[in-house]
């Protein structure tokens, strides 16, 4: 028999879930982005009350509501082409050049050798060329002047790493005719509750507390960003996830394996790897996490390297360039350090600050815990870079799934902030600076509350003894 509190989730979960619909529905990112931001926020509250609800639900039946949530709140991503972003538009691209016995890395879309790849969906013509979301191709044009892509940066090689490329070919090899973007977004949704059930068996062996796993299960990041928009990320969270959980169970190399797998497939989740090195205390240790990882990374590389006649790095350094991470006047990052400090002191002040974390982790860190450490380090890099793209922050939501500080996800919700909201307004750096401001704070404040109590799990906090050592400190009651 079902009691009230496993109602109350399982109605609020449903009403997340309805919401989310709607959300993904609404076509609003570049006509009504102000629009667009009260659904996000919408799905946000319900998300913030299902999770808090399901806080009373049993465990073993939680355990069920996040599983089915999972596959629910997953599945609202589906509902809709992608809205607010075109990535999954190159990841096709990439797949079918690379059918076509063409490496992945030699040529740019627009370059007149694949022209005889192109069709009328990603190369549409005509009144099709009005739309927002599509890039002109340069010259020479189509016939009748009016040719453009749905990809964006038409004139650029590819960034994606060559697992992300691997994945991209499967996808379009599996995919029947005509199916367009649904394999990717299906591929997208699969990843996502696949990361929910890797979450739930880690805190099963961890003796944590499964609730926490809907942090990731029912955000509305997942539904949005790894489903609607089919960002490759997910894939790397999926194996980054994994790789933590083996680390945390001794079994180093096999985690530095799958960490090196999840670099080669978005070089972003490279962050985790202080976090699985945490309480390390000899290089040979050290070593066992990373001479696999780095491996797996680089093998990866070989058989592209072997393919391609040009660099595999794509448009890495051209990426980094536009998006302003080597540039300290660049008002698109380090927001938060331009508060406080004149914009020369930015990336110096960046990198000690990354510096001194990592160090804590790596000594301070549990071994036993280690996604605990890999969560400080993402989220302190996320507040000092302030990254304006709103998929990014999926790897930070699964690590707050795995260690339970909840007022992390603040900092996913200032990235959305940044990258729809900031639309609506003449300054988007302006909004996205605010909201990473807020998460900033909400952040600090738990620490000093976490300070203040010894935490049983992630959900229950009891005033601290005297002289209880919590992570590995010895603090003093209130």
């Amino acid at each position: 028999m079902i009691d009230f509190r496993t109602a109350l989730a399982g109605g609020l979960l449903t009403a997340l879930t309805t919401v989310l619909v709607a959300t993904v529905r609404y076509d609003g990112y570049y006509s009504d982005p102000g629009g667009l931001s009260w659904w996000y926020a919408a799905s946000w509250a319900l998300f913030a009350a299902a999770v808090l609800a399901l806080r009373k639900v049993p465990p073993r039946r939680a355990v069920v509501l996040v599983l089915v949530g999972s596959a629910l709140v997953a599945a609202t991503g589906l509902a809709a082409p992608a809205r607010t972003s075109t990535d999954a538009y190159r990841y096709a691209w990439d797949g079918r050049v690379q059918a076509a016995g063409i490496a992945p890395y030699d040529h740019a879309p627009a370059d007149p050798a694949l022209a005889p790849l192109r069709d009328d969906w990603l190369f549409p013509a005509g009144a099709a060329c009005q739309d927002p979301a599509v890039s002109p191709l340069p010259p020479p044009p189509a016939p009748d002047g009016a040719g453009c892509t749905r990809l964006n940066r038409p004139t650029v090689h590819t960034i994606y790493p060559p697992i992300a490329e691997s994945y991209f070919l499967g996808v379009h090899l599996l995919a029947p005719d005509g199916s367009r973007l649904k394999p990717l977004q299906t591929g997208g949704a699969l990843l996502s509750v696949a990361v929910t059930a890797a979450l739930l068996l880690i805190l099963r062996r961890r003796r944590g507390d499964p609730r926490t796993a809907a942090y990731w299960a029912w955000c509305p990041a997942v539904p949005v960003e790894a489903v609607n928009n089919a960002h490759v990320d997910a894939l790397g969270v999926l194996l980054a996830v994994a790789g933590l959980g083996l680390v945390a169970r001794g079994r180093h190399g096999a985690g530095g394996t799958l960490l090196g797998a999840a670099v080669a497939v978005k070089l972003m989740p490279a962050i985790v790897l202080p976090g699985a090195l945490a309480g390390v205390r000899r290089a040979r240790d050290a070593a066992a996490v990373l001479v696999p990882a780095a491996a797996v990374t680089a093998l990866s590389y070989v058989p592209y390297v072997l393919l391609s006649d040009g660099s595999v790095l794509g448009y890495l350094g051209g990426y980094v360039e536009e998006e302003g991470y080597d540039d300290a006047d660049s008002r698109n990052r380090y927001a938060l350090l331009r508060l406080v400090l004149p914009p020369s002191w930015a990336l110096p002040a960046l990198a000690v600050v990354l510096l001194v974390v990592c160090a804590h982790v790596v000594r301070r860190g549990d071994p036993e815990r280690p996604w605990s450490g890999a969560l400080l380090v993402t989220g302190t890099a996320f507040l000092l870079l302030t990254p304006g793209y709103s998929w990014y922050a999926l790897l930070l939501v699964a690590l707050v799934a795995l260690d339970g500080r909840w007022e992390w996800l603040l900092v996913a919700v200032a990235g959305a902030a940044k990258y729809v909201t900031g639309l609506a307004f003449s300054d988007a750096n302006a909004v996205g600076t605010v909201a990473y401001a807020i998460a900033a704070v909400a952040v600090l404040a738990g620490a000093v509350m976490r300070r203040k109590t010894f935490v049983i799990g992630p959900d229950v906090a009891y005033p601290a003894p005297p002289g209880v050592e919590c992570g590995g400190r010895k603090i003093e009651g209130t």
